[in-house]
């Protein structure tokens, strides 16, 4: 643990800067550091009292409404071509999704209901399959989770960090959910390569079948290899996914299509009588065989979480005129040729993605299909890095180290989640050896994740827009039913590798919350020892003689307006002081990016020889952290001195040995999670971006 993390903005105690003495006149001055924590949050709400300005006070709907649905003009790429961007989403957004017809139907069919084939079971899992699209897709995070978000930012994380900037009743359950939602999250990363790669390679069995037992090989190669290229980033072929994935879809309507002339019937199968039907007809089996519908809705999240990449615009054309169309007609075509080959189903090689195809064709479409869910694999891949780093901006992870692998906003590595991710994948297909029994793990993450970000949806949408209760309540009749459904019937798994991506989510939320729970201790008994800053410059202007003062410029790290105790070392030991002294203070909010006017609030502390000058640096949690470039841009700005020596700066932080005690506050055993977590952080200095070579490191002991 060492010196870095920030604190809410307050006023401004003494003589600062002009951004200072404006504090109090922002309007739409957002508590978005409360998860951080300040001596206040150990005292009360999280939420700062003297954040007069808070989205959600009366008065300030309106305000709140236009953070939350996109009206206020921060969207991504606002002024980029559409077609651009929707292009580019192809590429990032629907690689999940539009790689479940690879599988979905093979797996589908094995059920105990669909396994005789009928026309009434065929057109009622392709009933099933188009109707969640319909809710769970098009309806529900297309229409309307798309609307709220935070300051342009989706996925789940941003719904919780939203919820605890407007302090929405429950908030720390409400957290606690998003937290866990991000948990599951993992668990996706590592089921989405393992199930889109093999389900692609095993096209050769279908192509070549002598190289069937070559099938597991070659997809371990193809993972370990994509995992091991992620320290290069995918800057340099990153532009070639939105094209390959419009192939993808173009190829999987193309394919279908011949079918479903053929076959005109299928298309009777959208009516959602049919649905209906196959469940009156077979019951409860019908309901196991939701395991499998549920593989066509895997990525959906995706749609949310992206939104801060692309804005709602370009994901929804990318979705209504490509996506969904494409993987339609490819599950219209395949439905269609299993009714010309009922007893395909009872076959061990029975696969109809790659059977409706020519023989011809089967190949290139292996190729193809490889290429789009190594794709699919890397944006997963990205997302969970994403994830992770979001986490650590919000007070959930310690640090890790972070790569940015291009000048591209959002291309980053994170090397320790790269190589946990990486054993889970092989593991995982070592272990199940095939798509089917891969699915039996997968369902169980998507929709929990699905339920979650419902629940947070409806609390925000209350909160924000004062939507009326019974709309409300339509809404979670709609989705919830569908997404609980799902849930339920992948439940029913639990004993066949459903349990798998269940204990990743716990024990990653485990991770989580015993990390803020540490923090809220440590930093408690680290304010006892530090003292406030004010105070101790006011002790410091009493001393006689004065401390001397030396040539140059000393910034030190500081979590809040403490003491830094390396400045109280540097004193204490070998009693002298630079000339200039900056205390900066890193705030990580709970927006993505922070407005470049309200980011650095500089005042003047201490009086006569003992003046400092205090500068809280306030930070999104997709922004960089590197607190050099942030003074130069302050001092560009002209909140800091022109002539400050920031070239030649040497820098002080305090690196805290923590020492698990038997104080009450939380179990031993998770103390020392805590503390192993603690010693694995990466370096402050590389984190701040802290030159090596004008940085020294105090120690001090805090207890937990």
């Amino acid at each position: 643990m060492q010196d870095g993390r920030g604190t809410p903005e307050r006023p401004p105690v003494g003589q600062g800067s002009a951004a200072a003495t404006r504090s109090k006149q922002r309007v739409g001055s957002f508590n978005e550091a409360a998860h951080k924590l300040p001596p206040q949050a150990l005292l009360r709400d999280a939420a700062d009292a003297t954040d007069h300005d808070n989205v959600d006070t009366a008065g300030r709907a309106n305000r709140a409404a236009a953070l939350a649905t996109g009206s206020e003009p921060r969207e991504s790429g606002a002024h980029a071509a559409r077609a651009v961007l929707a292009l580019g989403a192809l590429g990032v957004v629907f690689g999940d999704i539009g790689t479940s017809p690879l599988y979905t139907e093979q797996v589908t069919f094995q059920f105990k209901a669909t396994q005789h084939v009928a026309v009434a079971g065929v057109y009622g899992i392709i009933s099933l399959i188009f109707w969640a699209l319909t809710i769970v897709v098009s309806t529900k995070y297309a229409g309307f989770i798309m609307r709220a978000h935070n300051r342009g930012d989706g996925g789940i994380m941003a719904l919780a960090a939203l919820c605890q900037r407007l302090k929405v009743p429950r908030m720390a359950l409400m957290v606690t959910l998003g937290i866990f939602g991000a948990s599951l999250f993992f668990g996706d990363g590592m089921i989405t390569p393992a199930i889109s790669v093999l389900s692609a390679v095993s096209g050769l069995e279908v192509a070549t079948p002598g190289v069937a037992h070559l099938v597991v090989p070659i997809s371990v190669a193809i993972l370990i290899a994509l995992f091991m290229l992620q320290r290069k980033g995918t800057g340099t072929v990153g532009w070639l996914f939105g094209p390959v994935m419009l192939i993808w879809f173009t190829v999987l309507a193309v394919i279908g299509l011949p079918e479903i002339v053929r076959h005109p019937g299928v298309l009777q199968a959208l009516s959602p009588s049919w649905g209906v039907r196959f469940f009156l007809d077979h019951g409860f089996e019908a309901f196991l065989t939701l395991g499998g519908v549920v593989l066509a809705v895997t990525g959906a999240e995706a749609l949310y979480a992206d939104r801060g990449h692309f804005g709602p615009g370009p994901i929804r054309i990318a979705w209504f005129a490509v996506v969904w169309p494409g993987v339609l007609f490819s599950y219209l075509g395949q439905a269609a040729w299993i009714l010309d080959h009922p007893r395909a189903p009872l076959s061990n090689n029975f696969n109809p993605f790659f059977s409706v195809m020519p023989h011809w064709a089967v190949l290139p479409v292996v190729i193809l299909a490889t290429v789009a869910t190594v794709i699919a694999s890397q944006a997963v891949i990205s997302g969970s890095y994403s994830v992770a780093r979001q986490a650590m901006q919000l007070g959930y992870l310690p640090r890790l180290s972070v790569v940015h692998t291009s000048e591209m906003e959002g291309q980053i590595y994170v090397p320790s989640i790269n190589w946990m991710l990486m054993l889970g994948v092989v593991a995982l297909v070592l272990i199940f050896q095939n798509s089917n029994g891969l699915a039996n793990a997968y369902g169980v993450a998507v929709t929990g994740t699905f339920i979650l970000n419902t629940v947070l949806f409806l609390v925000v949408a209350r909160r924000v827009w004062r939507t009326p209760t019974w709309r409300l309540t339509l809404l979670a009749v709609l989705f919830l039913t569908v997404e609980v459904t799902f849930f339920l019937a992948n439940v029913a798994k639990i004993f066949h590798g459903a349990w798998l991506p269940l204990a990743a989510g716990l024990l990653a939320s485990l991770v989580m919350m015993t990390w803020r729970r540490g923090q809220v201790i440590v930093t408690r008994n680290r304010r006892a020892k530090e003292g406030g800053l004010e105070e101790f410059l006011e002790q410091l202007g009493d001393i006689r003689p004065p401390i001397p003062r030396v040539h140059g410029t000393a910034i030190f790290l500081v979590p809040d307006d403490a003491t830094p105790l390396a400045m109280r070392g540097v004193v204490e030991h070998v009693h002298t002081l630079h000339d200039t002294v900056i205390v900066v203070s890193v705030v990580a909010t709970s927006v993505p990016h922070v407005d470049p006017n309200k980011r650095f609030v500089v005042q003047r502390m201490g009086r006569g020889l003992c003046q400092v000058l205090f500068v809280r640096i306030r930070n999104g949690y997709l922004e960089a952290n590197s607190i050099p470039d942030a003074l130069a841009l302050a001092r560009k700005r002209g909140l800091l001195p022109r002539n400050l020596d920031l070239e030649g700066a040497s820098y002080f932080l305090s690196r805290i040995l923590i020492a698990p005690t038997r104080e009450p506050g939380m179990a031993r055993w998770r103390k020392k999670i805590f503390v192993t977590m603690a010693r694995n952080a990466a370096s402050p200095i590389e984190h701040f971006g802290l030159p090596i070579d004008r940085t020294v490191a105090m120690g001090s002991q805090i207890s937990v």
